[in-house]
């Protein structure tokens, strides 16, 4: 793989939902989320501008299975703005399993976004909430900021970062997936149709050691 410079200028890090309740032994735990850590906290060093998402869901979210009874996690309904699969309660505010993780690096970020803090509505991606049209603020931020490129990483490969992904090529952004510094959940083949989709949106996959700051 070619190695790619990173343009310190317009070249943003953001880091997705690294959190306790996504790591081993949390509430939605994705298999060996915790080893995204160590290459997202070097990747922090080369960066000028980082971003961390947060996860941070009200108790009784719409999108927990236990709102809903009858339900199980993992099931799906419709809501109001379409599909939404039904998780185990997860990074609800305020609590352990909502922080981030205690070993990943939080002081290289200039900009914290928490989503998915309406209780009707839930939020995989760093730009927009689940109906596709209320914005969480970071396109306009990045925009004020001259950033250009978005470089992602962080959990879960298949829903957060995906989503987050193909909302920053629709909203005009290059953006690069740092692959190894990603794990994904896996529902029934959702890790290979996220990597196709967002190959056909036009992301750059890479990993971490062919960046160069």
């Amino acid at each position: 793989m070619t190695d790619m410079p990173i343009n310190r200028a317009r070249d943003v890090l953001v880091i997705v939902d690294v959190q306790n309740d996504f790591c081993p032994t949390g509430a939605l735990a994705v298999a060996d989320g915790d080893a995204v850590v160590a290459p997202a906290n070097r990747l922090s060093e080369i960066f000028l501008n980082v971003v961390l998402t947060q996860d941070w869901h009200p108790p009784r979210h719409q999108s927990f299975a236990s709102s809903h009874a009858g339900k199980a996690p993992y099931d799906v309904i419709d809501l109001p703005y379409g599909p939404q699969v039904l998780w185990p309660d997860h990074c609800v505010q305020g609590t352990l399993g909502a922080a981030f993780h205690d070993d990943l690096r939080t002081d290289r970020a200039e900009l914290v976004v928490r989503k998915g803090f309406r209780p009707e509505i839930d939020s995989y991606s760093a730009l927009y909430e689940n109906d596709q049209t209320t914005p969480t603020g970071l396109a306009g931020y990045l925009r004020e900021r001259g950033l250009a490129r978005m470089f992602l990483c962080g959990l879960a490969t298949d829903f957060c970062v995906k989503f987050s992904a193909l909302d920053a090529r629709k909203e005009g952004f290059e953006v690069v997936l740092v692959e190894d510094a990603c794990r994904g959940i896996e529902l029934e083949g959702s890790l290979a149709a996220a990597m196709q989709a967002m190959a056909d949106a036009g992301v750059v996959p890479i990993n971490s050691e062919n960046l160069t700051g």
